[in-house]
């Protein structure tokens, strides 16, 4: 377990979510107070002059590996990832090896995120036993263990069966859970290596055609609807997508929707060159859903960023095409990437990336406690960001076991400076810390 000691920290001259420069004393945990000119004996100046302090980021799509694929990633590696791109809170997927679907594994992970301590992991549930679509997994079991799950996900397996996800909607209410869903038709993408359109005509690939994320969205939400219930859309990628979840909300539907940091700026014209780090699941899509997507963002439609986080060993990527898993490691650039795609594109105010990636993925996955504002008496949980480097995205900038970026060589602006999850720093002056809260 990590028993690191909350430090008591003067940070001087933050601007509070992109406002004026303001000081934040941190004691015991809390933000003590928060002001200008504040002083107090023994504590640790950070000099935050010209950063942005953002509350601490919150990722609901997060693949930690363990149990079962520590060769890609471990609790411990892909905490310190997170740390490092400025979250103090994950939600981890089920697809583990034994899978997430019982009220055992999810306490496993939970145990395993508090003796790392870089970050709270919070585990999802599986919705189905072993991922496979037939009988629902132990949510009740999950809900009330130590973990007290309420998201629950197939992850990268859709939920096909439309009376399995209508019992999984129905069951969840119970407890205000709630279902995210992978919206892939099995059947329109057998054997698909991209997304359909005329890149993948051009290369002779077959294609992942949009409606067969937008049918199974379209179904689900009047599912949701027809049950009362709340659902939640993975990666959502094309533009049809955001048109069905905002005539879904403007009816009425208890629906929640997420976007990768990948889908708001990369294109299928980077599988030109067969590269497999451009390869995922949605895969990366035309212009006009790019587009799309960020106006969804920028307009509510899309709730949250969430990063979609899918480490990979070396020989899962440097193969073939056809053979290369799916999948990008993205905790250590998504502020990074939702800087240059939304706020330098002016759709975004950093009050709203407070928002889109800490503030209401914790209210989805009902952690309390969690993405809460910079404010006297909340915990102190943020990160301080610098906006003003612009510099190349290279391997020293990932933390994790697994070095599949697509943005690697890329150039991107802004530097997490400082991590720091209840008074505890995780990332000090750019760089992790060995031993959270440890500091030299």
């Amino acid at each position: 377990m990590s028993h690191a000691t909350p430090h008591t920290l003067l940070v001087r001259g933050a601007r509070i979510e992109g406002q004026d420069a303001t000081d934040l004393l941190v004691r015991d945990g809390i933000i003590a107070e928060t002001g200008t000119g504040l002083s107090h004996p023994g504590a640790t100046i950070v000099d935050a002059d010209g950063l942005i302090a953002l509350p601490g980021l919150v990722d609901l799509h997060v693949h930690l590996r363990e149990p079962g694929y520590e060769a890609s990633e471990t609790v411990a590696t892909g905490s310190r990832a997170a740390a490092a791109g400025g979250f103090t809170t994950v939600f981890a997927m089920p697809n583990t090896s034994p899978v997430a679907d019982t009220a055992g594994v999810v306490e496993q992970e939970l145990a395993l995120g508090e003796a790392a301590g870089y970050v709270h992991v919070q585990p999802i549930g599986a919705v189905t036993v072993g991922q496979k679509g037939e009988r629902l997994a132990e949510l009740g079991a999950m809900a009330d263990s130590r973990a007290r799950v309420r998201v629950f996900s197939d992850d990268g397996f859709c939920v096909f069966d439309p009376l399995i996800m209508r019992r999984a909607l129905e069951y969840v209410k119970a407890f205000d859970g709630v279902i995210a869903q992978h919206a892939q038709d099995p059947r329109l993408t057998e054997g698909a290596q991209m997304n359909e359109g005329a890149v993948s005509a051009e290369l002779g690939l077959t294609g992942w055609p949009a409606v067969a994320e937008e049918s199974i969205i379209a179904r689900d939400v009047l599912l949701a609807e027809h049950v009362g219930s709340r659902l939640h859309v993975c990666h959502l990628s094309t533009a049809g997508s955001v048109d069905i979840i905002r005539w879904a909300k403007k009816r009425g539907v208890n629906v929640t929707a997420e976007v990768t940091p990948h889908h708001l700026l990369l294109t299928d014209e980077l599988v030109r060159d067969y590269d497999a780090r451009f390869k995922v699941n949605p895969p990366l899509r035309r212009e006009e859903d790019v587009l799309a997507v960020r106006e969804g963002l920028a307009d509510g439609t899309i709730d949250i960023v969430a990063t979609d986080h899918a480490p990979h060993p070396a020989e899962a990527k440097s193969c073939e095409w056809a053979a290369a898993a799916n999948g990008m490691v993205g905790l250590e650039s998504a502020l990074r990437v939702v800087h240059r795609a939304m706020v330098e594109t002016g759709l975004l105010e950093w009050s709203d990336v407070a928002r889109v990636m800490s503030r209401t993925p914790a209210q989805i996955g009902r952690l309390d406690g969690h993405g809460t504002p910079l404010h006297a008496g909340q915990p102190a949980s943020f990160t301080l960001y610098d906006p003003r480097p612009a510099r190349t995205f290279g391997l020293g900038d990932l933390r994790g076991r697994s070095k599949n970026s697509p943005y690697l060589g890329r150039e991107l602006p802004g530097e997490i400076r400082w991590t720091v999850r209840t008074g505890i720093p995780t990332v000090v002056d750019g760089a992790v810390l060995e031993t959270p809260g440890v500091l030299a």
